[in-house]
């Protein structure tokens, strides 16, 4: 590559529409393609973190489509603001969680993540841009907020006219006066998990030939990372894996790790002689869900019995800080914590707010009833983590999934909690029930519901603990008296109209009544939810697109 430096500036008209949402700027793909619009982004990156002089960034993808072209604009644009170093992942390829490792092992001055997570991927998927800092977590919200201004007025941006990097082969090119290393996606990632597990105790039982898993990749990014880590280090048998190559359309598939858009792994977890444990993880590699032979396991559940078998797992033996939950995600955790003794932080949705309290050392293990759990080891909820910690369970009790969760409802009592997702809803139609239930929420109070009455409503507001700032309208609670909870939120995460997240729970110490059909305990909740919502009427669907 050559070293004269041949920057380009550009001139070009702003984009009205770069707000980044919780995970960052996500559009169709061919939004993306529109031209300029990449660059204006980046640039607006660029010119926010103060220029790239001097400092080091990373940057890889879920390999999605556009991925790769992507990331060639963005290391030219990258030189072109004399950004010192970029760590590229080998193939373009770094999962979320991968990413935030790299950036804190190296001490970058932040990273650029090329995904839209679990959304669908293809020449008519999505595509997304999000920006860490230097912490290795998603840029707060006083940066997305500087990149959005910067976006709306900026009017050139700078690109160096030089040929392609060479991202197949890890090596170190030259790109003008900026280094750019092409490396291993999975090492640095691996190095940091063998710290925190006992590999040696997991690969026993993966060897054994007495435990059989299945862990599917959904041909997204997590596939080279779970055939490094389960079978070529832990020595489980190839077919653990499966949908292990990354394809740019995720094989046509969703990549959500939920049992809907994860069917394939669900008929082989539920079928006759299934394999002892089950996982799979999103596009980007930071979600998970977790099975047993014929048993689903809650993210809110995972979080839970994470937190009360701590001490089973060599990176968190010596103790655990606190932990923390987002809003929507049933209380399980709370009661693991009140009997550990520790905090417990309830924050609004968006792996940022668990940040802050990281970086505080407020709390150590943390997650979201959306398939995504995480600790302090990284800055991004991490499903390979998430894996792994399950596997450390079971080779260190020799129980099996379902007699683990079992053990847990029966010394803590079970949260009933289901998700019904209604998605692609018209966006009109979906504030429209928003702004009707905001109305009607001061007249719920006091009002009887079959055998529980509402004792409080509110829009959840957040303040954090360690940088004060406050975060509203976070989601609508309607609480009952024996704590129920009937919770509404409209999701930032899809490119096509509104998702509307319907989340129900109640709580269970009935040894009887334990082992019951979530959606069955819950069926009174659910129709009391529609009943105050008129979530029918609104959108015009009798039945949520997704139920987990």
């Amino acid at each position: 590559m050559t070293k004269t430096l041949n920057a380009q500036i550009i001139d070009c008209q702003p984009f009205q529409d770069q707000k980044p949402g919780t995970s960052g700027l996500r559009k169709s793909v061919s939004a993306f393609k529109v031209p300029h619009y990449l660059e204006t982004f980046v640039q607006s990156i660029m010119d926010t973190i103060g220029g790239g002089q001097g400092k080091t960034l990373v940057l890889g993808g879920d390999g999605r489509y556009f991925n790769r072209e992507a990331i060639q604009i963005i290391l030219k644009i990258a030189a072109a603001n004399g950004v010192a170093v970029v760590k590229v992942g080998k193939h373009g390829i770094l999962s979320t969680p991968a990413t935030s490792a790299v950036i804190r092992k190296y001490k970058a001055f932040g990273g650029i993540i090329l995904s839209a997570s679990h959304n669908p991927g293809g020449p008519n998927g999505d595509f997304g841009v999000k920006y860490n800092v230097e912490s290795g977590g998603p840029a707060p919200e006083k940066v997305t907020e500087a990149i959005y201004a910067t976006s709306k007025t900026i009017t050139q941006y700078r690109i160096l006219n030089a040929p392609n990097v060479d991202i197949d082969n890890v090596g170190t090119h030259e790109l003008g006066n900026t280094k750019v290393e092409i490396i291993d996606s999975v090492s640095d990632y691996l190095e940091l998990l063998e710290s925190l597990f006992d590999f040696a105790k997991i690969g026993t039982m993966l060897t054994s030939g007495k435990f059989r898993m299945c862990f599917d990749a959904m041909h997204a990014v997590t596939g080279p990372y779970g055939k490094a880590i389960f079978v070529d280090t832990l020595g489980a048998p190839p077919d653990s894996v499966r949908a292990e190559v990354p394809l740019e359309d995720f094989g046509g598939g969703h990549p959500d790790p939920n049992l809907t858009y994860a069917h394939e792994l669900v008929e082989i977890m539920f079928a006759k002689n299934a394999p002892d444990f089950g996982a799979a993880s999103d596009g980007d590699g930071d979600r998970n869900m977790i099975l047993g032979s014929n048993f689903f396991v809650t993210p809110s559940d995972s979080l839970a019995i994470m937190a009360a078998n701590y001490k089973l797992i060599p990176g968190y033996a010596s103790g655990i800080s606190g932990v923390a939950r987002s809003m929507p995600t049933s209380a399980a955790v709370d009661r693991v914590a009140k009997n550990l003794g520790i905090p417990c932080y309830e924050t609004p949705t968006g792996w940022k707010f668990f940040g802050n309290l990281m970086d505080a050392g407020r709390v150590t293990l943390c997650g979201e009833e959306s398939f995504g759990t995480g600790s302090n080891h990284v800055r991004e909820k991490d499903g390979i983590w998430a894996v792994l910690f399950w596997l450390n369970i079971l080779a260190a009790t020799g129980k099996s999934v379902e007699a683990i969760v079992k053990d847990h409802w029966r010394t803590y009592g079970r949260n009933f909690y289901a998700r019904h997702d209604y998605e692609n809803v018209v966006t009109e139609k979906a504030h429209a029930l928003f702004d009707r239930l905001h109305e009607l929420l001061p007249s719920l109070v006091g009002k009887e519901y079959g055998n529980r009455k509402i004792s409080l409503t509110d829009d959840f507001s957040y303040t954090d603990p360690v940088d004060k700032s406050v975060s509203k309208n976070q989601g609508i609670r309607i609480i009952f008296d024996d704590d129920a909870r009937i919770v509404f939120r409209l999701s930032g995460t899809g490119t096509k109209g509104a998702t509307l997240r319907l989340y129900v729970e109640s709580y269970e110490t009935d040894e009887a009544r334990l082992h019951l059909d979530a959606q069955e305990a819950l069926s009174d909740l659910i129709t009391t939810a529609d009943e105050i919502a008129e979530i029918r009427k609104h959108t015009g669907m009798d039945r949520p697109s997704v139920i987990t």
